[in-house]
Formats: C-alpha cells, sequence, structure tokens
C-alpha cells in the first residue's frame, strides 16, 4: 500500500508542477501580447499618425484697414483721375479701370503729392499692373492692393503721410 501512496503522492506533485508551468506559460504570453499591443499603439502614435493639415493664411487678412467713424477727422484729399491698366492673366486679356481719392495727414502734403504726381501714377499703375484677375475679385485683394499703394506712396511722400486710398471708380474686366 505503501507503493501505491508513493505513486499518488508523485501523480500529484507532477500535477501541481505542469500546472504551474502553464499557469506561468499564460501569463508570459498575455504580458507579451499586452507588450507587442502597446508597442503598436505607440508605432502607430507617433509613426503612421496623420500630420495636421496647416492652413494656408491670406496675407491680406492681416492688412489694416481704417475704419470709417463719425468722430474721424477728413484730412486733405487729393484725386487721382482715371487710368487703365492690364493686368497679368493666363487666359484672356484683361484690365483694371480705376480712379482713386487719396487722403493726407496734413495740408502741407497736397503741394508735395501734387508734385509728385508721376511718381504716385508710376507706382499704382506697377503696382496694379502685377496683380492677377483673381486677386483683383475679391474684398481681400482690393484691400491688400490699398495697403500696398499706402505704404508705397508714403515712401517718397517727405512733409506728410497718406492716411487712406478710396476707390471712387473699380472695375476689372
Amino acid at each position: 500500500m505503501a507503493k501505491n501512496d508513493k505513486k499518488k503522492q508523485d501523480q500529484e506533485d507532477g500535477a501541481e508542477e505542469g500546472g504551474g508551468g502553464k499557469k506561468k506559460l499564460i501569463i508570459i504570453i498575455a504580458a507579451a501580447v499586452v507588450l507587442l499591443l502597446i508597442i503598436g499603439g505607440a508605432a502607430y502614435f507617433f509613426l503612421l499618425k496623420p500630420e495636421p493639415v496647416e492652413e494656408e493664411v491670406d496675407p491680406g487678412l492681416d492688412v489694416p484697414v481704417p475704419e470709417i467713424t463719425q468722430s474721424t477727422t477728413i484730412g486733405p484729399m487729393i484725386e487721382i483721375k482715371e487710368f487703365i491698366v492690364n493686368i497679368i492673366s493666363e487666359e484672356d486679356r484683361h484690365y483694371v479701370k480705376a480712379s482713386f481719392t487719396i487722403e493726407l495727414n496734413k495740408e502741407e502734403a497736397v503741394e508735395e503729392t501734387n508734385q509728385r504726381m508721376a511718381q504716385i501714377r508710376d507706382a499704382i499703375l506697377l503696382l496694379i499692373g502685377n496683380k492677377t484677375y483673381e486677386e483683383l475679385q475679391d474684398l481681400q485683394g482690393k484691400k491688400q492692393l490699398k495697403a500696398e499703394l499706402v505704404s508705397k506712396i508714403n515712401s517718397f511722400l517727405q512733409t506728410g503721410k497718406v492716411k487712406a486710398i478710396y476707390f471712387t471708380d473699380f472695375v476689372v474686366q
């Protein structure tokens, strides 16, 4: 009987060792699967994640446009007569027919502006002539043109500055 007891004892010990080995194997496999999932998630996050698309910002959006209010004092005005300018276009011939009024900040600047009218008209013709049909079709393009014109004219005026430019006639065709 002692033989049978010893045999039973050996079978029970073997079953416990085998069961413990199976548990260890399951734990190792589960840990490996969890580790692979973590590595896969990190790889997706860092390598395969689509980059955010940056929207193109129109530079014309940052152009300051003078606000017209009741309390604003109006400076001296000079009218620039109508002119026609060919503009850049890939398909058809396009042109701009325009007239402007320039508002100055000082009365003393009127005389200098009249003396420099050839330079002013030249600057306007060059700036408008380098614009495309598409740029001059929308409001932002026109605002940007105004800001560029103010900057260019102010670059050669010495006794005063241009406060604002007003389109009195502007046709793009």
